[in-house]
């Protein structure tokens, strides 16, 4: 089990997906992500296997929450800087997770 003092360390924050692009050389079918996360952390990069529910064309101007506060990670080609998340449907494909309505970039989830 974590302590709430564990939780407060991952940095959630909502971004905006600026731009997606197909990611051939992955593994699994998935999208090179560009998410700005507005001035005080900037625009990030990422992949997501979320090739099932979205088409890149249809992810921009979506927001979404990321955790911003991880290392980048080297995932082929792309270095993957945030962590997209997403919940499971009941194929196991993943449904973006993001607030209902729009709010201000960078907003840290708490």
């Amino acid at each position: 089990m974590i302590t709430y003092a564990d939780f407060e360390q991952v940095d959630i924050r909502v971004g905006r997906i600026t731009r997606a692009e197909p990611f051939p050389e992955a593994r699994k079918p998935a999208y090179k992500l560009w998410v700005d996360f507005g001035p005080e952390i900037g625009e990030k990069r990422s992949s997501a296997q979320i090739t099932a529910h979205y088409t890149c064309e249809g992810l921009v101007g979506r927001q979404v929450l990321a955790v911003v506060n991880f290392p980048p990670r080297q995932i082929g080609k792309v270095l993957s800087e945030v962590l997209v998340l997403g919940l499971p449907d009941e194929n196991g494909q993943v449904v973006l997770i993001g607030p209902g309505q729009d709010v201000p970039l960078g907003g840290k989830l708490f």
